[in-house]
C-alpha cells in the first residue's frame, strides 16, 4: 500500500452515486484500486459529491453520448489531478477542486475528461501502456542498479502515461463544446489552465523535483497555445445567458475543503515530515525540499548533489537490521561497514553502498511492528553529507500527545471581502502555506496586479 497507510475498506466506496452503471471490467478495476492507493483514497464530501454529479449530469446531457455513464470519484490529494478511464470512470482531486474559483473551472475539467472517453483517447492510452507492458508501474522498491537508484530517488512520483498533443487539443475543443452548450461559462477552461499553469510555476519555484510529476500538467501540458486554443475555441460558443460560473454556489461547496496533505497520512511541514497516525517525526538537513509523494518521502538538497529517501519496509521479526542491509535489495553494499546501531531507544542498523556515480548511506530503523529505511545519497562522500545523513536519523522520534492532537489539516474557508480588506491583509489571514499573497493571487483567480472587491467571496487557507 502506499504511503506507510494499512489498506483501508472504505478507500473502494464509490465517491459519487451514478445515475447509470459504469461497465466494470477487471483491468479497470485494478487500475481503479491502484488509483486510490496512490492518491490517498476517496475523499468523502456529500456537499461536494452533489455538486460534481449535478455538474456531470448537465453536461452528459449536452455531449453527443448522453448515453454514457461516468462515475467520479473525489480523490484525497493535494495534487492537482484529473484523469478518466475508458469505461467513463472519472477522477479529480480536491487540491484540484480547491483551486478552481467556479463550477464553469470545474465544469472544463470534467467534459475534458469526458470528451477524452468519447474520443477512446483513454482506450487508445491504455492499450499503448499494455503494448509496452508496463501499465504505469509505480517505482515501489529501490532498484538493484545504485545508480538507478538514486534516479529514482527523485522520480518516484505516479505518472499516468500521456496523451498525445493532438489529443489534448482535440479533448480541449470537445470539452469546451460541452460546457458551452450545457451553458456554462466557455472560458473556464482558459481560466483554469490558467490557474494550473500559475499553481504549478509557485511549486517549481520551492522544489527541484519537477512538480508537474503528479499533477494534470504532467498528462495536460498547459502551454500558451493550449490556453489559446481553448479561448479561440469559447468564442465560438455564445450561450444566450453567456454562460453561468455559478461562482457562489461553487465556493459555497468547497467552503472547508481540505487543502493540501491529508496529516492522517504523514505531512511535511518546512524540513519536518510528521505522521500523527504513526506517531512519529524526523527533520531533513538544512537546505533540503521534502515530498511527501504516494511511495516515499523524498528529499533533496538545493543543487540536487544530495538526496533521501524515506519509506517503510516489511522485515520478518526474526531477522536482525544488519542482515537485512545486506540481504540484496540494494546492490554494493559494503557489508564490512554494517553496524547495529540503537537510534533514541529504537534499535537500528547503518551500513555504506557505493554506484558509479553516487555514494549511498542507508539506515532500517525497527518502530512497533515496522521498519523504516533511510536511504541517502551524495555525489561525493564528505563531512557534511555524513553529518546530514546522521542528524536526520537521529531526529527520528516518536511524537508526543500534544503534537498529535495539534496536527490538524489546512482547510480553505470562503470569506466575504469586506470594506478596506487588500490582498494583502486577506492574504495574511493565510495559516500553514508559503508565499501567502501570492497563494492567495493563485487560489483566486487573480493575476498580478487585480484587487479584491468589496463583497467578493474569496478563498483563504486556514488551520
Amino acid at each position: 500500500m502506499s504511503r506507510f497507510q494499512t489498506a483501508q475498506p472504505s478507500a473502494s466506496t464509490p465517491a459519487s452515486k451514478p445515475n447509470h452503471t459504469v461497465a466494470q471490467t477487471p483491468a479497470a478495476e485494478r487500475e481503479h484500486e491502484r488509483i486510490l492507493a496512490s492518491y490517498g483514497g476517496a475523499y468523502d464530501d456529500p456537499k461536494l459529491e452533489a455538486l460534481i454529479t449535478k455538474t456531470v449530469d448537465r453536461l452528459v446531457a449536452a455531449s453527443d453520448r448522453p448515453d454514457q455513464a461516468y462515475k467520479v470519484t473525489i480523490l484525497n490529494s493535494g495534487a492537482v489531478n484529473a484523469f478518466a478511464l475508458p469505461t467513463g470512470q472519472l477522477y479529480v482531486t480536491r487540491g484540484l477542486i480547491a483551486l478552481a474559483s467556479d463550477t464553469s473551472e470545474l465544469s472544463s475539467v470534467l467534459s475534458h475528461e469526458m470528451a477524452h472517453v468519447l474520443a477512446k483517447h483513454a482506450s487508445i492510452r491504455e492499450d499503448q501502456a499494455r503494448q509496452a507492458a508496463i501499465v504505469t508501474r509505480v517505482v515501489t522498491d529501490m532498484s538493484n542498479d545504485p545508480d538507478l537508484t538514486a534516479l529514482a530517488l527523485a522520480k518516484t512520483k505516479l505518472t499516468m502515461a500521456s496523451f498525445s498533443r493532438a489529443q489534448e487539443f482535440e479533448a480541449d475543443g470537445i470539452g469546451v463544446g460541452i460546457s458551452a452548450r450545457a451553458h456554462f461559462d466557455p472560458y473556464g477552461a482558459a481560466r483554469f489552465l490558467t490557474s494550473m499553469e500559475r499553481n504549478a510555476e509557485m511549486k517549481a519555484g520551492k522544489s527541484s523535483i519537477d512538480p508537474r510529476a503528479q499533477d494534470f500538467l504532467s498528462s495536460h501540458p498547459a502551454t500558451p497555445e493550449r490556453i489559446a486554443n481553448a479561448q479561440n475555441t469559447a468564442r465560438q460558443y455564445t450561450s444566450p445567458e453567456g454562460g453561468e460560473r455559478d461562482r457562489e454556489t461553487y465556493l459555497q461547496s468547497i467552503d472547508n475543503i481540505v487543502y493540501g496533505e491529508d496529516p492522517s497520512e504523514g505531512f511535511v511541514r518546512g524540513r519536518r515530515f510528521l505522521h500523527p497516525k504513526l506517531g512519529f517525526t524526523f527533520t531533513a538537513p538544512e537546505n533540503f525540499t521534502l515530498d511527501n509523494t504516494a511511495q516515499a518521502v523524498i528529499g533533496v538538497r538545493d543543487g540536487g548533489a544530495q538526496a533521501m529517501r524515506f519509506d517503510v519496509v516489511r522485515v520478518p521479526a526474526e531477522q536482525t537490521l544488519g542482515d537485512y542491509l545486506n540481504s540484496g535489495w540494494m546492490e554494493n553494499v559494503d557489508k564490512a561497514s554494517t553496524e547495529e546501531i540503537t537510534i533514541n531507544g529504537f534499535p537500528a542498523a547503518s551500513a555504506a553502498a557505493h554506484g558509479d556515480q553516487w555514494q549511498f548511506k542507508i539506515y532500517a530503523l525497527r518502530f512497533g511492528s515496522d521498519v523504516y529505511r533511510f536511504i541517502f545519497a551524495a555525489k561525493q562522500k564528505t563531512t557534511e553529507s555524513d553529518r546530514n545523513a546522521r542528524e536526520t536519523v537521529n531526529s527520528f522520534r516518536r511524537l508526543t500527545l500534544e503534537e498529535i492532537q495539534a496536527a490538524r489539516p489546512l482547510r480553505i474557508k470562503v470569506i466575504t471581502v469586506q470594506p478596506g480588506d487588500t490582498v494583502e491583509s486577506l492574504s495574511h489571514r493565510m495559516a500553514g502555506v508559503d508565499r501567502p499573497a501570492e497563494r492567495f493571487r493563485v487560489l483566486n483567480g487573480l493575476d498580478a496586479h487585480a484587487q479584491v472587491k468589496v463583497r467578493d467571496l474569496v478563498k483563504i487557507v486556514v488551520d
